[in-house]
């Protein structure tokens, strides 16, 4: 009578553990695009440890014109964890105990997410985590939130990419709110509408020496996007073109895409002989395979938004491209 007794309870206990392993595993996630939760008790959220954090998570993006910040903060205290929080979908829980510790977990509390922990038993410890992993943090979490956006573009309609693998020899995911525009013998420009503006995607192919790496790369990706923009990218009034801002500085990087070498360039453009501008993302992706540089740019005229998330849908949508076989 024990023995059946203690193999129902035993049997009961084992299904309510797999129920509530499955429920975590099954719960979705929740937030805005680019939206940390910050899991800190107050005492260290306005002290060092605060500033810290903001400083390395909430810094400004490059490459926009006014600032905004890299991601949404939102603090909660640690009690919270397990509560509701625990639905968000980037989640920094930073404590001060005894046990030190820094892991990345994926999926903890819900899916798809990304669970920072950060522990340590004094201040400067705590200081130097964080220090020493912030890079690492910002990658893992842009990385995962551009892999969601980019499931949602799949899942969601998308525009017909057929002339643009004929021309290219790519496939790339377009959401199909996307109209082309222009369709050149070596250039492609695709528009989509929003309210008081628009994001647009220009593509178009250059000889494999036109940029070498080296210092001068970012200047000689400047001339050629301006010499673009002079042939193909005019405002209504007569004798404007598309340049890139001089008063602005571009940030050049190195990259990868589809397992290319890329340069990434971020800056601002804007029409001469005209008030209108904005931000621009340029990638310049080394294809020795076709002998060529293949660029695709993003960029946006929102004179009355915030850019941040509208540069990242047009990054996530770029990073989507893959480079087909030749036939």
């Amino acid at each position: 009578m024990n023995k059946a007794f203690f193999l129902v309870l035993f049997s009961t206990c084992f299904l309510l553990s797999c129920d509530r392993k499955q429920e975590k595993q099954t719960n979705e996630t929740s937030g805005k695009t680019n939206e940390v939760a910050v899991i800190i008790d107050d005492q260290l959220w306005n002290g060092e440890v605060g500033d810290s954090i903001r400083n390395k998570f909430a810094s400004p993006v490059l490459g926009l014109p006014q600032e905004e910040p890299l991601f949404s903060l939102n603090q909660y205290p640690v009690k919270l964890l397990e509560g509701f929080m625990g639905n968000s979908r980037n989640i920094i829980v930073v404590k001060k105990e005894a046990k030190s510790q820094f892991r990345i977990q994926e999926n903890e509390y819900a899916t798809p997410q990304t669970v920072v922990h950060i522990s340590g038993s004094t201040v400067q410890e705590l200081l130097d985590t964080i220090q020493a992993n912030d890079s690492l943090i910002v990658d893992r979490i842009k990385k995962s939130e551009i892999k969601l956006l980019q499931q949602k573009i799949k899942n969601d309609s998308l525009f017909d990419t057929q002339k643009i693998t004929e021309k290219f020899n790519i496939k790339i995911d377009v959401p199909i709110k996307y109209r082309m525009v222009m369709h050149g013998k070596r250039f492609i420009w695709l528009k989509k509408e929003i309210t008081s503006g628009n994001l647009s995607l220009v593509f178009y192919q250059i000889p494999l020496s036109s940029v070498k790496d080296n210092s001068n790369a970012a200047n000689r990706i400047i001339r050629i996007r301006d010499s673009i923009g002079s042939i193909y990218i005019h405002g209504a009034v007569p004798k404007t073109r598309m340049i890139t801002e001089p008063a602005f500085s571009p940030y050049l990087s190195k990259t990868k895409i589809f397992g290319r070498d890329a340069f990434e360039t971020k800056g601002n453009w804007e029409l001469l002989h005209d008030f209108m501008g904005g931000p621009f993302i340029n990638y310049a992706i080394v294809d020795k395979a076709n002998n060529r540089i293949l660029v695709i740019e993003g960029f946006c005229y929102a004179p009355s938004k915030q850019k941040r998330d509208l540069m990242f849908e047009l990054e996530a949508i770029i990073k989507s491209v893959q480079f087909l076989k030749k036939k």
